[in-house]
């Protein structure tokens, strides 16, 4: 071992000890996009149709880990390949499925059994969303091509497909399976969801806007569809027209909680204010917008209407404490 590798190793484990120390002092987020995050905190549906799956292991301790590897690289310039972090394009993909590899097999090191279970393209299509929102993208898509090539008219096979190859970072196929679906079936509200939802995360917020709009036009009661919409509008700084669609999906109070998150991380605090105060005639005891008008009016200066509402906090605790106490 050369002793610049060394000195890489060494100043990787006291960037890690020092990030480390900053556990308690930081906050998590869900990946993703940000807005969708605040949005699915309040408990509403956004997305795709198939539900993102959850985080096994890394979080936190994973970015922190990664951290001092790109801190390094740039302390010692590019260095050497085994501390980059690569994504696999879509060519590497076809170099893959391209090349014959093969296993030797003795009596510690059995070919693992690959079950293919039948039934027709729904079947396909359900296992396929199952192991989708399990995060094995690679199953997914093996049972969801099946089922497409089973059924080509089949457009949720298409569509969630093009999910699994967004998740995977394949976003040329993905935008492939979007347009068959869609192709297929113009008049599916779910794909027009999915590619909806795939443009906006891509910061394409006006074709967004115009495919979700024709989902919900189709499926107007969709809560998720609406939300995806409100989102991409919010991008565009169409803030009423979020707000009216936010409540079509979630009511009156979680459009205005909603849209004052959204405008709060946007540094639009006078205009959250207006919404948060909404939220509150429509409940006056609801603690998190309190708690939120409350930090907004301190941090604009209204030092009497922050005490209002830290006093309204103070009351409704009170009445919960005196409410526990007569419950034991």
């Amino acid at each position: 071992m050369n002793t610049r590798r060394v000195i890489i190793i060494f100043a990787a484990f006291a960037l890690l000890v020092s990030a480390t120390a900053l556990w308690e002092a930081t906050g998590t987020e869900a990946d993703g996009d940000t807005a969708a995050n605040v949005v699915s905190a309040s408990g509403a549906e956004a997305g795709s149709d198939a539900a993102a799956p959850k985080k096994k292991g890394g979080g936190l301790f994973g970015k922190i880990f990664k951290a001092p590897l790109r801190a390094v690289g740039r302390i010692f310039g590019k260095g050497d390949d085994d501390l980059k972090l690569a994504r696999m394009t879509e060519r590497d993909a076809e170099h893959f499925e391209s090349t014959g590899v093969e296993r030797i097999e003795d009596r510690d090191h059995r070919r693992p059994e690959i079950k293919d279970e039948g039934g027709d393209a729904r079947d396909y299509l359900e296992r396929g969303r199952a192991l989708l929102e399990d995060g094995q993208l690679n199953e997914a898509i093996a049972e969801l091509s099946r089922a497409a090539s089973l059924d080509p008219k089949l457009s949720q096979a298409h569509s969630l497909l093009a999910v699994a190859y967004d998740r995977k970072g394949l976003h040329d196929r993905a935008e492939d399976s979007y347009r068959r679906a869609i192709d297929v079936d113009g008049r599916d509200p779910q794909a027009l969801n999915n590619l909806g939802y795939s443009l906006y995360l891509n910061g394409n917020y006006r074709a967004a806007v115009d495919r979700l709009k024709k989902a919900a036009r189709l499926a107007p009661d969709d809560a998720r569809i609406l939300n995806n919409l409100a989102l991409a509008q919010v991008r565009l700084g169409k803030y009423d027209d979020a707000y009216r669609n936010f409540a079509r999906a979630e009511g009156e109070f979680n459009g205005h909680a909603n849209v004052a998150a959204l405008l709060i991380r946007t540094g639009r605090e006078d205009k959250a204010v207006e919404h948060l105060e909404a939220a509150r005639k429509l409940q006056p005891d609801s603690q998190n917008v309190l708690r939120q008008l409350a930090e907004v009016y301190e941090r604009t200066g209204r030092a009497d209407k922050a005490a209002d509402a830290r006093q309204a906090l103070a009351a409704i605790d009170a009445k919960q404490t005196v409410a526990a106490a007569e419950e034991r």
